[in-house]
C-alpha cells in the first residue's frame, strides 16, 4: 500500500507572549482551579498579526525548502480556521500570494472548530491516496487565535470568560503531505470518528465565543471513549496501553487532557491512580510542552500536541502516536501514525523550541493596552493602518527571518508586508 503522510511540519508560535500566572494573579482567579489548566504562557496575538500572517510564517519554512521541481507539485493548498476574516473571500487566497505557489493549485478553507485541522490533514492523506495526480502535495495549514476584546465582558468579565482567558492562544501549524512521510507516517485506514449536534460552545458572532463548559467537558469525554472504540473495531487488535507509545490530545488546557486520559485508563485498563499518574507522565506530557506554552488555538492544538511529541518524545526505534481531535457541535476522531528517528531529527531543525523562547513577553499593561485596541482590527473593519490603531508598539527582538505582518486593511482588502 501506498506510504502517506507528513514530509515535514512546522509550528509558528507568534511574536509576543505572557505569562499566565501573571494574568491569573491580575485577574484575581482562583488559584486551585487555574492550578489544574497547567498552563505555563499564551501566544498572544498583536494588532499586526492575523491567522494569514500566522498561516505564513509557519509554512514558508517548509515551502523555501523544497526544490523548484517539488513547490510546483504543491497542487492542494487547505487553511483550517475558525477565526475567519471574511465570510467569502478564503484565507487560502492570501496565503497562496504571499507563499508564492503555483496557480495551478486547488485552494479553500475549512471550518469545523477544533476538528478543522485533522478534517484538513485526513482530506490531504485521502488526495494523495486516490493518485489523481501522482507525485503531488498539499499543504494544510490550520491556524487561528483569540483576540479577545474588553468589550466581550467590559468591567465585570464573567467567569467562564476569565478562566478561558489564559488558556486562548494564538499561531498555526502547517504540513506538506504527500507519498514520502518522512515525519509522521499515517496508519492508512485506522481511524475511528464519532460525531453528534452538541451546544458545548459556539461563536455566535465573528468576535465572540459561547458555551457550557460542563457539558464541552462531557462532550469531549464522551467522543475520546468512543472515537477510540470505533478506532478499536476497525483496526482490531488495538490496547490503549500497549498499542501506542505516545498520545496527542486536542489540548484546550492540559488539565482537561489529564482529566480524559484518567477516563479513558480506568475504562479501558482498569488501572489504579499511581499506573494513570505514571502513565500520563510516561505518554502524555511529551505532548504538552507546546501546548502549555502556546495555547489552544482551536484546530491546530490537536497538531500543536503532535509536534510536541515528536519533537519530546523517544524514538530511537519506530514508535506509534494515537492522535485525538475533537471539534465543539461536534466532531471527534481517534487516528494514529508512525515517527522514526529521522523524522525526529527533521522536525527538530526547525527549532520551533528557539521560536517560542524568542517571543516578546508582554507585561500587564501592555496586555492591557492591547485588549483596548483589538476592536480597531475586529471582524468587518474596512480601512485602518495599523501603525495608527493603537499606541502599543512592543519593541519585538530582531527575528532570524522575514515575517508576514499586517500593515493595512483598505476598502477591506488586506495588505501585507515582510518586516524582521
Amino acid at each position: 500500500m501506498l506510504s502517506v503522510g507528513i514530509e515535514a511540519m512546522n509550528v509558528f508560535g507568534g511574536r509576543a507572549c505572557l505569562d499566565v500566572a501573571e494574568l491569573a494573579a491580575h485577574r484575581q482567579l482562583d488559584t486551585a482551579r487555574f492550578n489544574n489548566l497547567l498552563m505555563k504562557e499564551k501566544t498572544v496575538a498583536l494588532l499586526d498579526e492575523d491567522p494569514v500572517t500566522y498561516a505564513v510564517n509557519a509554512a514558508r519554512p517548509l515551502v523555501e525548502a523544497l526544490s523548484a521541481e517539488e513547490k510546483v507539485r504543491i497542487e492542494l493548498l487547505i487553511t483550517c480556521s475558525e477565526s475567519g476574516i471574511d465570510f467569502g473571500k478564503s484565507l487560502s487566497t492570501y496565503v497562496h500570494h504571499h507563499l508564492g505557489l503555483d496557480r495551478n493549485c486547488r485552494l479553500f478553507e475549512l471550518k469545523q472548530a477544533c476538528y478543522s485541522g485533522t478534517a484538513g490533514l485526513q482530506m490531504a492523506v485521502n488526495f494523495i491516496l486516490a493518485q489523481v495526480s501522482p507525485g503531488a502535495k498539499a499543504l494544510v495549514i490550520s491556524t487561528d487565535l483569540a483576540r479577545h476584546m474588553t468589550a466581550d465582558g467590559g468591567s465585570a468579565l464573567t467567569e467562564d470568560w476569565s478562566f478561558a482567558e489564559p488558556s486562548t492562544g494564538a499561531g498555526a501549524v502547517a504540513m506538506l503531505i504527500s507519498d514520502q512521510p518522512r515525519v509522521f507516517d499515517i496508519d492508512v485506514g485506522a481511524n475511528g470518528y464519532y460525531g453528534y449536534e452538541v451546544m458545548d460552545t459556539c461563536r455566535p458572532t465573528p468576535d465572540t465565543e459561547a458555551g457550557d463548559s460542563d457539558l464541552s467537558l462531557l462532550s469531549y469525554l464522551d467522543c475520546c471513549e468512543n472515537a477510540f472504540l470505533e478506532y478499536q473495531k476497525r483496526v482490531g487488535d488495538v490496547d490503549y496501553v500497549g498499542s501506542f507509545r505516545y498520545l496527542a490530545f486536542h489540548t484546550p488546557f492540559g488539565g482537561m487532557i489529564k482529566g480524559a486520559h484518567r477516563t479513558m485508563m480506568r475504562k479501558q485498563a482498569q488501572a489504579t491512580p499511581a499506573d494513570i499518574e505514571a502513565d500520563f507522565q510516561r505518554r502524555v506530557t511529551p505532548g504538552l510542552s507546546y501546548c502549555q506554552r502556546v495555547g489552544n488555538i482551536m484546530g491546530g492544538t490537536v497538531l500543536l500536541s503532535l509536534a510536541s511529541t515528536i519533537a519530546n518524545g523517544r524514538f530511537e526505534s519506530p514508535g506509534r502516536i494515537g492522535c485525538f481531535s475533537y471539534g465543539s457541535g461536534c466532531c471527534s476522531e481517534f487516528y494514529s501514525g508512525v515517527v522514526r528517528h529521522q523524522g525526529q531529527v527533521q522536525l527538530r531543525a526547525q527549532e520551533i523550541e528557539r521560536q517560542l523562547d524568542n517571543r516578546y513577553r508582554l507585561s500587564m499593561s501592555e496586555y492591557e493596552g492591547l485588549l483596548q485596541s483589538n476592536t480597531q482590527v475586529r471582524f468587518g473593519t474596512r480601512n485602518v493602518r495599523i501603525d495608527d490603531a493603537s499606541s502599543v508598539r512592543p519593541q519585538l527582538p530582531r527575528a532570524d527571518r522575514p515575517q508576514l505582518v499586517l500593515r493595512e486593511i483598505k476598502e477591506f482588502h488586506r495588505e501585507y508586508e515582510w518586516a524582521q
